[in-house]
């Protein structure tokens, strides 16, 4: 039986016709009202000069960390949401999967002032690729994470496992992706166990929402005097 986590690459290679439209036509109300602001605010605040966008998808926010006048450089596992980064302007973007990341065992350059991580880290094991890209940083550099708010997605069932996103609503054929939820604390644990200290968190929220919309996180490498 397959691992969640092949399962996982494997749904995206499914869904990556269906998610590029999707992020195009702005399906995906929560992001167009919320999200996709939260994350280029937070990566601006932080004045980089060179941004990594891990798991950059199709590439909205590489293109959008390049009008502004930022070097953005992308890496995707799925070589056809990569092909569409590029076609749509993003110069540098790279074919790697999370595991050869972690190992090192593709150079997708270093020394950056922000890596983010846009609803990207879906997979158990996130400790490895984490402490990886915390060699890539220059100094002074930060990790920004955004990923769906724990309180929200848990329904009730407050602990880390196992859950299956089916994309109902949203139009075009999708195939169930598996994703790995992890609770505040489980976040705080991995980011410390890879180097990081958290020092910034928010939770972006529509004034019409009743809770919010993401969990996001800033964090630096431990040792760092600002």
């Amino acid at each position: 039986m397959p691992s969640p986590e092949s399962t996982l690459l494997q749904s995206w290679h499914h869904n990556a016709g269906a998610w590029i439209e999707a992020v195009r036509t702005g399906a995906l109300e929560s992001r167009v009202q919320v999200t996709d602001q939260a994350i280029l605010l937070a990566i601006m605040s932080r004045q980089p000069g060179r941004v990594l966008d891990l798991g950059c998808g199709e590439g909205w926010l590489l293109r959008a960390l390049t009008d502004r006048g930022i070097e953005a450089v992308g890496v995707d596992g799925d070589a056809t949401l990569v092909a569409a980064a590029r076609a749509a302007g993003a110069a540098h973007v790279h074919v790697a999967r999370y595991e050869a990341l972690a190992d090192t065992q593709v150079d997708v350059g270093r020394d950056y002032d922000v890596i983010c991580a846009n609803f990207a880290l879906l997979h158990q094991d996130i400790i490895p690729l984490l402490a990886a890209m915390g060699t890539l940083l220059a100094p002074g550099g930060a990790l920004v994470i955004q990923t769906l708010h724990p309180w929200v997605a848990a329904a009730g069932d407050y602990q880390d496992g196992w859950r299956e996103e089916t994309f109902a609503g949203l139009p075009g054929h999708w195939q169930p992706m598996p994703w790995y939820m992890r609770t505040l604390s489980s976040w705080v644990n991995a980011l410390d166990m890879a180097g990081f200290r958290l020092v910034g968190l928010q939770e972006p929220q529509h004034p019409q929402s009743a809770g919010p919309q993401s969990l996001l996180m800033v964090a630096e490498l431990r040792g760092h005097t600002p």
